[in-house]
């Protein structure tokens, strides 16, 4: 199974369940396939291809529910493996589902997406001002998950992940 996000392929590689090299690879791939996907977007819907976000984002509460959304979708990860690893695919489905809702930031969750997001000046985009904060509090969202996913399952996470 392939690691699905950067928090998440850091949060297993944490727990000695991604090797660090696949890794640096996967959030690599990851950024690269945002701005990627983002461009083909922008040629779908026949808007500039290069462009920046001006939606600001850069509130307290916008970056509280950044770590809020990202320590969801990691400790809903780490539940489904240690659990139910077939419900990975319906449980990230729908969390990032509800997290759009219950989110003040609509639940980015996902540094490559906000990378992405500041690459489009949409409604669903992120002034490249507020990236780095999203950034920071989407890897400290998952730090705290990947601490009570050891809590909550402590042999959970070990071996590969794929």
């Amino acid at each position: 199974m392939l690691i699905s996000i950067p928090p998440v392929s850091l949060a297993f590689a944490l727990r000695a369940a991604l090797p660090w090299q696949e890794t640096a690879l996967y959030i690599a791939e990851q950024v690269v396939g945002g701005i990627v996907g983002v461009w083909a977007a922008h040629l779908m819907f026949e808007l500039p291809i290069w462009q920046f976000s001006v939606t600001s984002r850069t509130s307290i509460g916008q970056s509280f529910a950044e770590a809020v959304a990202t320590f969801g979708l990691v400790l809903t990860m780490f539940g489904c493996v240690a659990r139910a690893p077939s419900a990975i695919p319906f449980a990230v489905g729908l969390y990032i589902t509800s997290a759009y809702w219950f989110t003040a930031s609509t639940s980015f969750a996902n540094p490559a997406v906000t990378i992405a997001r500041a690459l489009s000046d949409t409604f669903t985009g992120i002034a490249p001002a507020g990236v780095l904060a999203f950034i920071v509090a989407q890897l400290a969202g998952m730090l705290v998950a990947v601490a009570v996913a050891v809590w909550l399952w402590p042999k959970a996470g070990s071996g590969h992940f794929r």
